[in-house]
């Protein structure tokens, strides 16, 4: 079955845009979201977020229980190529915020590294290009999601020295 990706863009002012933001709330709850691109911009002197968000078409959110959000299913959303590299940087950001003691998501967050297994930065410039990842996780991880990147993942489908 193919995956239709579709997206919706939201501008939502910093003041004054309580409708704006209930549209936007009424759509992510509404959808099954893969993810949100997001930037501040000042316009004519008024601040501004702009958001595009990326869903499936015609799929509707999932709710997960106990806690009210929806996530993704990222075996449904990425193609079995690229969730065999997610599964393999789920699990080194395990091993990174086991061995820190912090919780997973201070390390990445899913939505990151499903980014980071479409995209396959291959160098620290590369992987700083995913929203999220600045200079602290670059220095403190950039180098561990790199090699969990480029190091072949059994029955992945991927060859070695990819």
């Amino acid at each position: 079955m193919a995956v239709t990706m579709q997206f919706k863009f939201f501008a939502v002012p910093a003041s004054g845009g309580d409708q704006a933001e209930d549209d936007l709330n009424r759509f992510l709850r509404s959808q099954k979201v893969i993810s949100v691109r997001r930037e501040w911009a000042v316009v004519d002197g008024s601040a501004w977020w702009f958001l595009c968000v990326e869903t499936i078409a015609g799929a509707a959110a999932a709710a997960v229980p106990g806690d009210g959000r929806r996530r993704p299913d990222y075996k449904e959303i990425l193609t079995p190529e690229d969730f065999a590299v997610y599964v393999a940087l789920r699990d080194m950001r395990k091993k990174l915020a086991d061995r820190e003691a912090v919780p997973v998501f201070t390390v990445c967050t899913n939505e990151q590294l499903a980014e980071i297994s479409r995209r396959r930065p291959v160098s620290l410039s590369a992987l700083a290009e995913i929203d999220g990842i600045g200079e602290s996780r670059l220095r403190k991880y950039g180098e561990h999601l790199i090699a969990a990147v480029t190091m072949p993942v059994a029955d992945g489908g991927r060859e070695e020295g990819r």
